[in-house]
């Protein structure tokens, strides 16, 4: 068995032992590792460097005390060459060595399929993210474009009233200014007639004064004075909008939840609703809920 403090090939006893043998447990140079590979009994044995080995000695059997060199298949067990043909006798038998080694490449072999498959898996849920990026960015497009066209509608509709209220506005301000106007006539007019009644009565009593009188009284009695018109009035009445109203006028978007394998194997094992819908909400839209069917696959909205 190998010296564990040993660094020196144990076949020369003289070079560095650099390489060293897994199968016999000894450090070798690279010389006498190269004959050890060419030599018929031990041309599969494998080597490693020998920085940092630390072997163990091989155990022994305790029926024997010989090395262990066999597994027993039918028993699953190591064993010596006594008990090759001792109790286990007839059993089906593998080299221990090359049980090992054939360990070591389905360990390999499975652990590099492991990695691969992550490895996919890992590349699948980069590239599903930056789908799912780019879907979420066209949904907020989508979203704030339909709500600066709906704003762009309710500017226009703002305008549109506003220039109504101000047309109308204008022709009932024309027709109290064009009121405004008479009655200054009328003011005039009665301004001229009490200058006549202070002119006249400057004038000498006697009979053009009579007959100017008469004319005054018949000018007074045709100076009409209109009554005030009833006034305009305007006023405003306003909606009760919601929130939910303005909701209303936007689309839908849905999320779907991700579903692991273990919540899709827990939902196949409960019983199936009475309902053709769903009971649980599984995609919602933000302030209302969306059913999906389990049979078409359509949504309905709550």
């Amino acid at each position: 068995m190998a010296q564990t403090a040993s660094k020196t090939c144990e076949i020369c006893i003289s070079a560095t032992g650099s390489q060293y043998c897994l199968e016999c447990e000894q450090y070798f140079c690279e010389n006498c590792k190269t004959f050890h590979n060419r030599q018929k009994i031990s041309k599969t044995h494998q080597f490693q460097s020998s920085t940092g080995v630390i072997p163990e000695g091989k155990s022994k059997c305790k029926d024997h005390n010989e090395d262990f060199s066999f597994v027993c298949k039918t028993c699953n067990v190591v064993v010596c060459s006594s008990c090759v043909t001792g109790s286990h006798t007839g059993h089906a038998f593998s080299k221990l060595m090359d049980s090992i080694t054939q360990l070591k490449e389905k360990n390999t072999t499975y652990l590099s399929r492991k990695v691969q498959e992550s490895t996919q898996n890992m590349k699948q849920i980069e590239e599903g993210i930056k789908e799912f990026d780019v879907k979420v960015e066209e949904v907020v497009k989508a979203i704030t474009n339909e709500g600066a066209k709906l704003k762009a509608m309710v500017d226009k509709c703002v305008a549109e009233m506003i220039s109504s209220v101000n047309d109308q506005f204008r022709r009932e301000k024309d027709k109290l200014t064009k009121i405004m106007a008479d009655i200054r006539m009328d003011l005039k007019a009665g301004s001229d007639l009490d200058k006549q009644i202070y002119e006249l009565d400057k004038v000498r009593n006697d009979g053009n004064l009579l007959k100017s009188l008469q004319k005054l009284t018949d000018d007074i009695a045709e100076l009409m004075i209109k009554p005030i018109p009833e006034f305009p009035n305007i006023k405003y009445t306003a909606k009760s909008a919601t929130d939910n109203d303005v909701k209303q006028l936007f689309g839908n978007y849905i999320i779907r939840e991700m579903r692991t394998q273990q919540t899709m194997n827990r939902e196949r094992e409960l019983p199936s609703p009475k309902s053709d819908y769903k009971q649980e909400v599984n995609t919602t839209e933000r302030g209302r809920y969306v059913y999906e069917c389990n049979t078409c696959g359509k949504e309905r909205g709550d």
